[in-house]
Protein backbone atom coordinates (compact mmCIF):
# COMPACT_ATOMS: atom_id res chain seq x y z
CA UNK A 1 0.00 0.00 0.00
CA UNK A 2 1.35 2.81 -1.06
CA UNK A 3 0.86 6.72 0.48
CA UNK A 4 1.40 9.70 -1.12
CA UNK A 5 1.23 12.90 0.58
CA UNK A 6 0.35 16.46 -1.23
CA UNK A 7 0.31 19.47 1.05
CA UNK A 8 -0.75 23.08 -0.26
CA UNK A 9 1.77 25.85 0.29
CA UNK A 10 0.61 27.00 3.90
CA UNK A 11 1.08 23.31 5.44
CA UNK A 12 4.32 21.74 5.61
CA UNK A 13 4.28 17.91 4.54
CA UNK A 14 7.60 16.81 5.49
CA UNK A 15 8.92 15.02 8.84
CA UNK A 16 6.61 14.58 11.62
CA UNK A 17 3.46 15.70 9.77
CA UNK A 18 3.97 13.27 6.90
CA UNK A 19 5.13 10.84 9.19
CA UNK A 20 1.56 11.27 11.88
CA UNK A 21 -0.46 10.89 8.46
CA UNK A 22 0.90 7.59 7.60
CA UNK A 23 0.71 6.08 10.84
CA UNK A 24 -3.02 6.84 11.17
CA UNK A 25 -3.68 5.14 7.57
CA UNK A 26 -1.73 2.55 7.87
CA UNK A 27 -3.10 1.37 11.00
CA UNK A 28 -7.00 2.35 10.23
CA UNK A 29 -6.90 1.15 6.70
CA UNK A 30 -4.46 -1.99 7.36
CA UNK A 31 -7.60 -4.86 7.16
CA UNK A 32 -7.96 -3.35 3.33
CA UNK A 33 -4.06 -3.33 2.55
CA UNK A 34 -4.31 -6.58 0.07
CA UNK A 35 -6.93 -4.46 -1.78
CA UNK A 36 -5.89 -1.05 -1.84
CA UNK A 37 -2.68 -0.30 -4.09
CA UNK A 38 -2.23 3.44 -3.22
CA UNK A 39 -3.41 6.53 -1.38
CA UNK A 40 -3.22 10.04 -2.08
CA UNK A 41 -3.64 12.61 0.47
CA UNK A 42 -4.59 16.16 -0.07
CA UNK A 43 -3.62 18.19 3.37
CA UNK A 44 -5.03 22.20 2.90
CA UNK A 45 -5.46 24.61 5.36
CA UNK A 46 -8.57 26.14 4.02
CA UNK A 47 -8.26 29.79 5.42
CA UNK A 48 -4.11 29.96 5.23
CA UNK A 49 -2.21 31.21 7.74
CA UNK A 50 -3.24 34.73 7.70
CA UNK A 51 -6.72 33.81 9.47
CA UNK A 52 -7.36 31.33 11.72
CA UNK A 53 -11.09 29.42 11.92
CA UNK A 54 -12.88 26.44 13.63
CA UNK A 55 -12.03 23.74 11.20
CA UNK A 56 -10.19 24.81 8.31
CA UNK A 57 -7.68 21.72 7.89
CA UNK A 58 -9.23 19.95 5.40
CA UNK A 59 -7.91 16.26 4.17
CA UNK A 60 -8.92 14.78 0.88
CA UNK A 61 -8.24 10.76 0.93
CA UNK A 62 -8.95 9.49 -2.72
CA UNK A 63 -7.86 5.44 -2.18
CA UNK A 64 -6.76 3.40 -5.44
CA UNK A 65 -8.59 -0.35 -5.03
CA UNK A 66 -7.50 -2.54 -7.42
CA UNK A 67 -9.48 -3.40 -10.23
CA UNK A 68 -11.92 -0.67 -9.50
CA UNK A 69 -12.59 2.39 -9.74
CA UNK A 70 -10.78 5.45 -7.18
CA UNK A 71 -12.76 6.30 -4.32
CA UNK A 72 -12.35 9.83 -2.17
CA UNK A 73 -13.41 11.48 1.24
CA UNK A 74 -13.09 14.78 2.54
CA UNK A 75 -12.81 15.88 6.31
CA UNK A 76 -12.76 19.33 7.71
CA UNK A 77 -11.36 19.87 11.76
CA UNK A 78 -9.33 22.52 13.72
CA UNK A 79 -5.89 20.22 12.67
CA UNK A 80 -4.54 17.99 9.97
CA UNK A 81 -4.18 15.41 12.26
CA UNK A 82 -7.93 15.45 13.36
CA UNK A 83 -8.72 15.84 9.50
CA UNK A 84 -7.06 12.86 8.82
CA UNK A 85 -8.40 10.39 11.75
CA UNK A 86 -12.12 12.04 10.47
CA UNK A 87 -11.10 10.86 6.77
CA UNK A 88 -9.82 8.17 8.11
CA UNK A 89 -12.62 6.54 9.81
CA UNK A 90 -15.11 7.82 7.02
CA UNK A 91 -13.09 5.75 4.58
CA UNK A 92 -13.43 2.76 6.95
CA UNK A 93 -17.12 2.83 6.05
CA UNK A 94 -16.97 3.56 2.28
CA UNK A 95 -14.29 0.95 1.99
CA UNK A 96 -16.43 -2.14 3.74
CA UNK A 97 -19.58 -0.54 1.82
CA UNK A 98 -17.82 -0.93 -1.98
CA UNK A 99 -15.87 -4.43 -1.55
CA UNK A 100 -19.89 -5.80 0.04
CA UNK A 101 -20.98 -4.56 -2.92
CA UNK A 102 -18.48 -5.96 -5.12
CA UNK A 103 -17.93 -9.49 -3.49
CA UNK A 104 -14.43 -8.65 -1.89
CA UNK A 105 -14.43 -8.72 1.70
Amino acid sequence: MQIQINTDKNISGKGALAQSVEDILRSDLSHFSEQITRIEVHLSDENSLAKSGVTDKRCLLEVRLAGERPIAISEQAETVEEAVAGASQQMINLLETELDKHGKR
